[in-house]
């Protein structure tokens, strides 16, 4: 599942998530503090990493890259700046 954010600045990105777990802690058209979106975002890829890692036994490097990207760009934000979550894709 991708799902897309407009950031602070206007720029938009997509990020993968290996499982549906994004759409239960995520609301399409919600703005979140950018220090929320990264405590929720962080939340939904443990969740699914922990999902993987139950079915194949290994976990997911996707889930640790999707994180890493968004700490990398939550970087650029104060913590109360807001990041809008614009869609979900599959």
């Amino acid at each position: 599942m991708m799902f897309d954010v407009r950031w602070p600045d206007g720029t938009e990105v997509s990020y993968y998530s290996p499982s549906l777990v994004v759409t239960e802690h995520l609301d399409t058209g919600t703005t979140y503090p950018v220090a929320e979106f990264v405590t929720r975002s962080r939340t939904c890829m443990e969740i699914a990493d922990a999902r993987v890692r139950a079915k194949y036994g290994f976990g997911c490097a996707q889930s640790a890259r999707t994180i890493a990207l968004i700490d990398a760009a939550a970087g650029r934000f104060a913590p109360t700046d807001e990041v809008r979550v614009e869609s979900f894709r599959s």
